[in-house]
């Protein structure tokens, strides 16, 4: 994000201080990043399903890259800035998916995510007066072989171990121990192997 990683202000610092509530440019930067990948997404995702090309050349536009060859991800797929998302090898995402990574998202080889999982790594900061003056934020870290259930939703800053499963519909703010079982509206560790 900034020169503190936690904040980026939302406004040009000088001229807010003079009462002008002008973009700063970090953030203009990222807004038309944000629309620009919506727009993609959004042709991405009214491709008919075996467009195989034509999805290769969106998600390449999309990542910045080309989408590794052993990675599958099921339309609809919705990111807000596209150029922070790291998917390894054999990763597989499956329908209706949201990664907001302009802090940035990595998962690991062999990730699989089911079917509307969100994961969020900006946001605002809780202090009210900061709050429409900056965007916080941290990135989210998955290690290999892990399974995200559908419809979990993965907070700023976390890491999830290697071979742990996050439940369907867990809310996850705290880190995932390896070789763990989360679940629950509070990601609570139900079980360990």
């Amino acid at each position: 994000m900034t020169t503190d990683d936690r904040f980026m202000p939302i406004h040009d610092p000088e001229l807010l201080a003079r009462g002008e509530r002008v973009l700063g440019p970090e953030f203009r930067a990222m807004s038309e990043r944000v629309l620009r990948a919506t727009e993609l997404t959004s042709r991405l995702n009214v491709l008919p399903f075996d467009d195989e090309a034509g999805r290769a050349a969106l998600f390449e536009q999309i990542l910045g890259r080309p989408l590794p060859s052993g990675v599958t991800v099921y339309p609809p797929f919705y990111t807000d800035h596209g150029l922070r998302l790291d998917l390894a090898e054999r990763v597989f995402v499956n329908q209706g998916c949201t990664f907001l990574d302009y802090a940035g998202i990595r998962l690991g080889e062999g990730v699989m995510v089911g079917p509307k999982a969100t994961f969020i790594t900006v946001g605002h900061p809780v202090d009210p007066g900061e709050r429409r003056r900056f965007l916080s934020g941290a990135p989210i870290d998955v290690a290999e072989n892990v399974w995200i259930g559908a419809g979990a939703t993965i907070l700023p800053g976390v890491s999830i171990g290697r071979d742990a499963v996050v439940a369907a519909g867990t809310t996850v703010a705290d880190d995932v121990p390896a070789a763990s079982l989360v679940a629950g509206p509070k990601g609570t560790v139900r079980r360990r192997w």
